[in-house]
């Protein structure tokens, strides 16, 4: 049984990926509800590792995969991968975030405009018999400036789908530099904090930008801001931006992701019921870079990363 060509899909993707990867000769065994045990029990028979966010790929799991080449994410960030280790052991890791990157930019517009035009509170007050028109006096886009943190795939597509808006958008990337283009104008995080009206995160989960939004981070800021999250729930602290609104340092935030996530443990956290009444927050299940069309193009450029470890 020649185990370089087999690849083990541990959660539910697009079958476009199966169709690609066996065109290149892969075999595929699609095993969506496979859980971590099972995993464990057999993955040392693959050659490579299809996963979304059902388990971590740590230590035990590459050790236990004896013969990966490669793990494909299913998503952008890598958070749930070991990345140190697998380069240690020389298992090539490919991502997707060209796949969801329109998704999630078009997110975070969809969130800032309905938090600047108060989308959710009005919708509920009619429902409610209430008509408030001045309560609902709303704030236009146009002419604010925008700070983005992170110019990767993610931020640049929030960039460009807000290039039609009249804004002046501005960026910081710690790890970038010249990357000033027709959509963003490259700054220092001096500048964003002085600068911005809006603030939008679009980073991946590090040892360094773990909590990296907390009370002495927004103390700085020089305006009241519209804060977006679509990124990671781990570098926003939410207590920190639930007393930043009652500060009146945010006028309102957009949290797709959440330090802590899904029922029932996000309901046991302290800062849970503040956050569920706050009528100033928008919340969405950490669904921004999920949609019909993401979930076929994710396994599209899967499948075309795949081309090339073949070659490497």
């Amino acid at each position: 049984m020649n185990l370089n060509n087999k690849i083990l899909i541990a959660d539910d993707i697009h079958p476009i990926f199966i169709e690609q990867a066996e065109a290149l000769g892969y075999v595929c065994d699609y095993q969506p509800l496979i859980k971590l045990d099972g995993a464990m029990q057999i993955i040392g028979n693959y050659a490579g590792l299809v996963i979304r966010s059902k388990f971590n790929v740590d230590r035990q799991v590459m050790d236990a995969g004896k013969n990966l080449r490669f793990v494909c994410r299913a998503g952008a960030g890598m958070d749930n991968i070991d990345e140190a280790y697998a380069k240690e052991k020389n298992i090539i890791l490919i991502n997707a975030s060209e796949g969801n990157m329109d998704a999630v930019g078009e997110h975070a517009v969809g969130l800032l405009l309905a938090l600047m035009h108060h989308f959710t509170i009005a919708d509920a007050q009619i429902r409610a018999s209430e008509w408030n028109r001045e309560a609902n006096r709303s704030y236009e886009l146009k002419g604010k400036t925008i700070g983005i943190i992170g110019y990767g795939f993610m931020g640049k597509s929030f960039a460009k789908k807000l290039s039609g808006f009249e804004v002046n958008v501005i960026a910081y990337d710690k790890y970038k530099t010249g990357f000033t283009d027709q959509y963003a104008r490259e700054v220092s995080m001096e500048e964003i904090v002085k600068h911005s009206d809006v603030l939008s995160l679009h980073i991946p989960l590090t040892a360094e930008t773990k909590g990296l939004v907390n009370e002495e981070y927004l103390f700085h800021f020089k305006k009241p801001i519209f804060f977006i999250n679509t990124s990671r729930g781990k570098v926003a602290e939410v207590r920190a931006i639930l007393n930043a609104i009652k500060q009146g340092k945010i006028l309102g935030a957009g949290l797709d992701v959440l330090e802590t996530e899904k029922f029932p443990a996000l309901a046991e956290q302290e800062w849970f019921e503040e956050l569920r009444q706050s009528g100033k927050v928008i919340l969405t299940p950490h669904v921004a870079g999920w949609t019909f069309d993401s979930y076929r193009k994710i396994s599209e450029v899967m499948a075309a990363k795949l081309r090339l470890v073949d070659k490497e």
